[in-house]
């Protein structure tokens, strides 16, 4: 059940109906003009028994194709080329980037393909490729570009999604409205370091594939990869400018954060002055001295209430001169 497709390949074009896994590995050994793609999902070491003894795959490559949780890679063991690559998908509505891993075994006619996780379909790839016979020609290092190729273009999205929240994020920090948005920088920070896993790490594989360093990878296939290092390096760069914006937000938000207190706190302790004004007055002649000429005045009441009026009003004036209120 964890086969997603199984096909072969013959002079570029796919044979017709099903194909048991036992043919595919037939048609891998009859001649140079014939490969197999197999395509598994989130295989268990059993089912995945029956494929490493047929190519006669490594067993470390082995254990990582069944557990997952790699980093991007490119290794090489013997006639094998075990690569790993991370899917990324953006959920908008939670501003998350969900990953999933495609690891691949590129021999001399086969490639197998393990995919992890629901961000890691390859079906669109697999009916684009099969319409480009004159590729197919070239072996199953053309699937090999295939798959990279539809990785690396399903990170554009994903970055576009980061960069309209960060465009929001950097207007609400800026924005008259009093947020703190330091909760929501974090998050996207977390999924653009992600995404930085994501994309750096497969910058030196796909170099040393674009520059032919491995003859099992087609000639006719290395300015192919060379796009597609270009795209990979232009995405990393993004994912790097994303990294310095969500750190000079954040910077300038713990800014507005504190520059919006040190107003709070002037305007605290402007009307706290202007209070003490009528408290000095009235602790004054709360006092009940015997001898104050002014309990005797027939105008000291209206006199004290003037006074604390113009008190409180000249202060009131004074800090919204100065910008405290």
């Amino acid at each position: 059940m964890t086969i997603v497709d199984c096909a072969v390949y013959d002079g570029g074009v796919r044979r017709d109906g099903e194909v048991p896994l036992n043919r595919a590995y037939d048609a891998c050994r009859a001649d140079n003009s014939s490969w197999a793609w197999i395509g598994l999902h989130e295989p268990s070491m059993e089912e995945f028994d029956s494929v490493r003894r047929e190519f006669e795959l490594h067993p470390l490559a082995v254990e990582d194709a069944v557990h997952a949780h790699q980093r991007p890679k490119l290794e090489e063991y013997g006639e094998t080329l075990f690569v790993v690559l991370k899917t990324a998908h953006y959920h908008e509505e939670e501003e998350t980037v969900e990953f999933g891993e495609i690891l691949l075994f590129l021999g001399s006619g086969f490639l197998v393909s393990v995919r992890h996780g629901q961000a890691a379909e390859l079906h669109d790839a697999r009916v684009q490729m099969e319409h480009q016979p004159e590729r197919l020609r070239c072996g199953p290092s053309a699937a090999l570009h295939a798959i990279v190729d539809r990785v690396v273009d399903e990170y554009e999205p994903v970055l576009a999604g980061i960069e309209d929240d960060i465009e929001e994020v950097e207007q609400e920090v800026f924005s008259p409205v009093r947020t703190n948005s330091a909760q929501r920088i974090y998050k996207l920070k977390r999924e653009v370091i992600e995404m930085h896993r994501a994309t750096a790490p497969l910058i030196d594989p796909l170099q040393r594939l674009a520059e032919g360093q491995y003859e099992i990878v087609a000639p006719e296939m290395h300015e192919y990869f060379r796009d597609v290092y270009d795209h990979a390096l232009r995405a990393d760069e993004t994912v790097n400018g994303f990294k310095e914006s969500l750190t000079s937000a954040l910077n300038a938000n713990l800014t507005q954060v504190s520059v919006t207190q040190n107003d709070d706190m002037r305007k605290i302790s402007a009307w706290a002055a202007i209070l003490v004004a009528p408290t000095i007055v009235t602790g004054i002649y709360g006092m009940n001295f015997r001898h104050m000429p002014e309990l005797s005045w027939p105008v000291g009441y209206p006199a004290a209430i003037s006074a604390i009026l113009l008190l409180c009003l000249g202060l009131y004036v004074y800090f919204k001169r100065v910008g405290w209120i």
